[in-house]
C-alpha cells in the first residue's frame, strides 16, 4: 500500500511556536486538466516588504508578473517545486500537491523553522508546520508564495502552447473550458494532459477519471 505524504490539520494556534524564519506555501493548478502541479515556498524579508501581496487569483496578470519580480528581488529566498503529469496520473492530484509543497520546502536555500501552508492539509516535512485555511489572503509569506505559483505555472502553459498550440493552453492555461473540451475531441488529448481526469478520460474512452470543474485556481 502507498503511504501518504499528507496529514489533515486542525485549524488550531500552535502554542510550540519558536522564533526565527517562517516560509509561506501555496500551489497553483490543481484543477487543470493539463500540465503539472506546481507549488512554491517563501521566506520573506521583514526589513525588505513588498506593498500590494494579495491572494494571486484577485490580481491582474500584470500586476501578477510585477509583484514577482519583486518577490524575487526582495524575499530572503523562494523555491518552486512541481510535481509532474505522470506523478499526478500515478498518485492522484492531492497527493502530487503534497509532493510538490514537499519539494518547494526542502528547496529553499535557508530552512525555516516553520512552514504556513494554504488549504487544510499538511505534507509530511522535517519542519514545525501549520494548515491556514484561506491563507493565501491571510498571511503575506502565502500571498507571495501563491504568486510565485501561479506566475510560474502560467509561463510553463505559455510553454505548453507553444508545442501545441491547437490545444490554446495560452488563454485558459488549461482548465476545463469549452474551447479546451472542444479541442480534446478534435485533437485528443497531447503529453501534457492528465488523463487520469474525468473529461481527458472521457474523450479517451477510458474509464475512473476523477470529476473537475473548470474553476481557475
Amino acid at each position: 500500500m502507498r503511504s501518504r505524504t499528507f496529514l489533515k490539520a486542525k485549524q488550531t494556534a500552535l502554542v510550540w511556536d519558536v522564533p526565527g524564519l517562517v516560509a509561506g506555501v501555496d500551489e497553483a493548478g490543481r484543477g487543470p486538466l493539463a500540465g503539472p502541479v506546481v507549488a512554491a515556498a517563501v521566506i520573506l524579508d521583514e526589513l525588505r516588504p513588498i506593498k500590494g501581496l494579495a491572494d494571486s487569483k484577485v490580481l491582474s496578470p500584470a500586476r501578477r508578473e510585477r509583484l514577482y519580480d519583486e518577490i524575487q528581488d526582495k524575499a530572503l529566498c523562494c523555491c518552486v517545486g512541481e510535481a509532474s503529469v505522470q506523478e499526478i496520473d500515478q498518485v492522484n492530484i492531492l497527493q502530487a500537491t503534497m509532493l510538490a509543497m514537499q519539494r518547494a520546502v526542502v528547496g529553499l536555500r535557508l530552512k525555516p523553522v516553520k512552514v504556513l501552508i494554504d488549504g487544510n492539509r499538511l505534507p509530511t516535512l522535517d519542519v514545525l508546520a501549520e494548515a491556514v485555511v484561506g491563507g493565501d489572503a491571510r498571511v503575506q509569506a502565502i500571498s507571495a508564495a501563491s504568486i510565485i505559483a501561479k506566475v510560474h505555472r502560467d509561463r510553463l502553459c505559455l510553454q505548453m502552447h507553444e508545442r501545441w498550440p491547437h490545444y490554446g493552453f495560452d488563454t485558459h492555461k488549461g482548465y476545463g473550458t469549452e474551447a479546451h473540451i472542444r479541442a480534446l475531441r478534435e485533437h485528443g488529448a497531447c503529453d501534457a494532459h492528465r488523463r487520469s481526469f474525468a473529461p481527458v478520460s472521457g474523450v479517451l474512452g477510458v474509464q475512473g477519471g476523477i470529476a473537475v470543474g473548470g474553476v481557475a485556481a
